[in-house]
């Protein structure tokens, strides 16, 4: 009996099956980014949301410190309706987000102690 294809089936050397290694560079736009083309690309600051650097320490540390309180708050909020491992995790971000305050505080009474 006489087999009309050959064994195995040629290949079409243009197609990117043929060759593994050629399928992420016939196109640059699929082709996956290596570390080293990630770190020379030139990176540009997003002004969408930025503190004004105008600001002096004590409004920056004044107003990072409400943020935290706000954090807690939520947080404790959140843990109070939980129960189990997940109520645990929420107690210890909060416990985090405490510590982070009580910091920026002891920084406020350095830069203005209280009388």
């Amino acid at each position: 009996m006489f087999k009309p294809s050959p064994n195995p089936p040629g290949s079409d050397p243009a197609s990117p099956s043929a060759n593994p290694e050629s399928n992420n560079s016939c196109d640059p736009s699929r082709r996956i980014p290596s570390t080293a083309d990630i770190r020379a690309t030139p990176r540009k600051l997003c002004t969408m949301f930025f503190v004004n650097p105008e600001l002096d320490t004590e409004t920056l540390l004044a107003h990072a410190c409400e943020s935290l309180a706000s954090a807690n708050v939520m947080t404790m909020d959140l843990a109070d309706r939980t129960e189990g491992t997940s109520r645990n995790t929420l107690l210890g971000i909060a416990q985090v987000i405490l510590l982070g305050e009580l910091a920026v505080n002891r920084a406020l009474y350095r830069i203005d102690p209280p009388e």
